[in-house]
Parts: structure tokens; C-alpha cells; sequence
């Protein structure tokens, strides 16, 4: 079983275990912030950064973008989880009123992302694209900590399944959303940028003004001595914890090398006429996928109240997926292997999320442990890279590596039988 710190019997509202349903309104305006933070995070991934190493270093285009990605999600890692610290000891006042911990992030790291965003858009070296990713990623990284609190801060366990996959809704739809922006309504790469800019802000604030960010009284917040040190969660006291960081990084481990090369994916090997429009067309059926199962296993998990099953189904389709790619690089079978691939994907965003959200150590670090959690999200952003172009390039070519997608998948979902407290 994972021990649990101990807390006083009486918490301030910040801290307490949350008991109240949320209604349909604050999800929806949650599900609008996140799909504002991962349109900013996929679409310059996947078409805008892209576009523009290859314009910059034509003949060195996967290498390039690899550095650009790879360094961005290693500030990633080290932003999301000090933002989520700093989140969990935010107490701030606005003349006679205390302001919640939360919302100064989400705002500051969409106002600030965008400007970062902006910035980029003007680059025109490899080195100042670099620059301006790593400082849209900090931003957006510390919107990302202050929005993944909001579910154990404050939807009950018994509905954050349902509402996880609702969340989860955004990472696929926002990459569609922001592929469509930045392909069919503008036209260039600077305005790409632009459009990309204006939605985060315009999606993420209102969720900030209009709901409830419950202040943390200043006896309650942790010390700022030992921060960094705090960021290590034990896994000997945490297990489960450590098992729930393990898992999710395999399974984005293989997610990364599965989507860093889809676009070169289906010029050079489906050598498909269109590859622009073929992107935005598995994206589509990926988004469809997703939709399709998320909030659905969410509810059912909720029901049942077993999550460990479901992780271990979803981590067994995306793995077909990815063979179905492997064996044969067609454009039909990656037609399949992107619906099956979504459904997959959509499983485990709900029903993984709200398994860690019940593995946390500590209700006074929630953002701090989500953060660190998170790295796994994003350290293999960093090793992606330097594993898949080697391996695309010296050692089989795009077979071996969706060969390998599968195998690290596998192995990710079925580590979480590791995991004790949480059936």
C-alpha cells in the first residue's frame, strides 16, 4: 500500500479532499483552457516548428528539429515542476482580498507564452528558434501544472475519471483545431504563429475570471526552504507513486517516437503526393478516435472503480497501431492505425489521470507532485529525438522504429499492475 503524510484534521479549503461535484460549466470552461495550452504545445510541434527548420536547415531537417524539440522539452521537464511548487505556495493579496493559488499561473503563462510565441515567429536561425521554443514551453509549462491542480483540487474521486477524459479531449483536438488554424484560415508561418498566440489567451482566461481559485492561508504554505529538494518523491515511501511515473513514461516514451516524424513519415516513406493534407487528415481520424473512447472508459471506470484494466487495454491497441505501421507503411493502414491508435490513447488520458490524481503523497503539494509527474510527459519529448533519428536514419528506417513504439507501449501499460492501492 502507498503511504500517505499524514494531515491536520482541519484543512483550509485549498487543501481538503474535494467532496462537491463540478458542474458541466467548470469543465467546460477547463476543457477550453487546456485546449488552448495544447494548441500552443502541438501545433508548433507538428506543422509550425517543422515548416520552419525546414526553411532554415533544408538539409538537415530532422537533425535540427530533433535539437529544437529536444531542448524544449528538457526545460519542459524542469519548468512544470517547479511552477507547480511555486503554485503550491502562492498567497497573494489584492487589497482586503486573498487571491487563489492557481489562477496567477494559468493567466501569466498564457499572456507570457503568447508573447514568446510571437517572438518566435520571427526567428530565422536554428538557434533563436530555439530560444523562443524553450521560452514558450517554461510559459505553457507552468500554465500546464496550474491547470492539471484544478481536478484533485477539486473534483471528488468518484468523478475524476469522467471529467479526466474530458480534459483529455484537448490534447488530440487541439492539435486538429490548431492544424486547421494555421493551415486553412491563415496562410505562413508568422501568422501561424500569431493565430496560435491569440487562441491560448483567448481560451485559457476565462476560466481563470470565472471560477473559483480557493485562497491558501499563509500558516498552511509549505516552506520555500528545501523546494528543490521536495521535488524528489521517494518512491520507497511512494511506490505507487513511482510505478505511476514509470508507466506514463514509457507510454509517452513510445507516443514520441510514434508522432515526432509523422509529417516526414508520409513524404519519404508512404511517399504520399500531399503529405500536408494527409497529416491533417490522420489527426482528424486520430481526434475521432480519441473522442470516441475518452470520456466513455472515464465513466466507466468511475463505475467500477478499477482503473489498472483499462490502462493495460489501451496500451495493448496503440501498440497494434503502431505495428500496423511498422509491417506495412501504406497510406490505408495508416489510415487504420490512426483511429485505432486514438481510441487507444483516449483510454489511458482518462483512466491513467485519475489513477494518479489517487496516488498523490501530499494534498499540500498536489501541483508540485502533478509537475513531477508531468516530467514524464515531457522527458521523452527529450529522449524521443535522440533515439528515434538514429534509429530512423542507421537502424531499419521507419519500421524499426514503430516496432519499437510498440514494444516501449507494451511494456508502459503493463507496469501498472505494479501499482497496490489502487485496483
Amino acid at each position: 500500500m502507498t503511504t500517505v503524510d499524514p494531515m491536520p484534521a482541519s484543512l483550509p479549503a485549498a487543501l481538503a479532499e474535494p467532496t462537491v461535484p463540478v458542474r458541466r460549466g467548470w469543465i467546460a470552461l477547463l476543457f477550453a483552457a487546456n485546449l488552448g495550452v495544447w494548441m500552443a504545445f502541438f501545433t508548433p510541434i507538428q506543422v509550425l516548428l517543422p515548416q520552419q527548420i525546414e526553411q532554415i536547415a533544408p538539409t538537415d531537417k530532422e537533425t535540427m528539429l530533433a535539437v529544437v524539440t529536444g531542448v524544449g522539452a528538457l526545460a519542459a521537464v524542469l519548468a512544470n515542476p517547479l511552477a507547480g511548487a511555486l503554485s503550491d505556495r502562492t498567497c497573494l493579496r489584492f487589497g482586503r482580498w486573498e487571491l487563489g493559488r492557481r489562477h496567477v499561473w494559468t493567466v501569466g503563462g498564457a499572456l507570457i507564452g503568447a508573447l514568446a510565441l510571437v517572438l518566435l515567429a520571427q526567428a530565422r536561425t536554428v538557434a533563436a528558434v530555439t530560444v523562443g521554443w524553450v521560452a514558450a514551453q517554461v510559459c505553457f509549462n507552468a500554465m500546464l501544472a496550474s491547470l492539471t491542480a484544478a481536478v484533485p483540487d477539486r473534483v471528488p474521486v468518484a468523478q475524476r475519471g469522467g471529467v479526466s477524459g474530458w480534459v483529455g479531449i484537448p490534447q488530440a483536438l487541439g492539435l486538429v483545431l490548431g492544424v486547421v488554424l494555421v493551415t486553412a484560415v491563415v496562410t505562413g508561418n508568422a501568422a501561424g504563429y500569431y493565430a496560435i498566440a491569440a487562441a491560448v489567451v483567448l481560451l485559457a482566461v476565462p476560466f481563470a475570471l470565472r471560477t473559483t481559485d480557493d485562497p491558501l492561508p499563509r500558516t498552511h504554505r509549505p516552506a520555500l526552504r528545501g523546494m528543490l529538494a521536495g521535488m524528489w518523491v521517494s518512491p520507497r515511501r511512494h511506490p505507487d507513486f513511482g510505478w505511476a511515473w514509470i508507466t506514463r513514461f514509457l507510454v509517452q516514451l513510445g507516443n514520441a517516437f510514434g508522432t515526432l516524424y509523422l509529417l516526414y513519415f508520409l513524404t519519404d516513406e508512404v511517399r504520399l503526393a500531399d503529405p500536408d493534407t494527409g497529416l491533417l487528415v490522420l489527426i482528424l481520424l486520430y481526434t475521432a478516435g480519441l473522442m470516441a473512447t475518452t470520456v466513455i472508459a472515464g465513466r466507466l471506470s468511475d463505475r467500477s472503480g478499477r482503473r489498472k484494466v483499462f490502462v493495460i487495454a489501451a496500451g495493448i491497441v496503440m501498440a497494434v497501431a503502431a505495428l500496423l505501421l511498422a509491417a506495412a507503411p501504406t497510406w490505408p493502414m495508416a489510415i487504420v492505425a490512426a483511429l485505432l491508435l486514438g481510441a487507444g490513447y483516449g483510454v489511458y488520458l482518462s483512466v491513467d489521470a485519475a489513477l494518479i490524481t489517487q496516488v498523490l503523497p501530499r494534498a499540500t503539494d498536489r501541483a508540485k507532485d502533478l509537475g513531477v509527474i508531468n516530467i514524464a510527459n515531457s522527458a521523452p519529448q527529450v529522449l524521443g529525438p535522440a533515439i528515434a533519428a538514429p534509429i530512423v536514419v542507421y537502424l531499419g528506417g521507419y519500421p524499426a522504429l514503430y516496432a519499437t513504439t510498440a514494444a516501449v507501449t507494451v511494456l508502459g501499460s503493463v507496469l501498472v499492475l505494479k501499482i497496490r492501492s489502487v485496483p
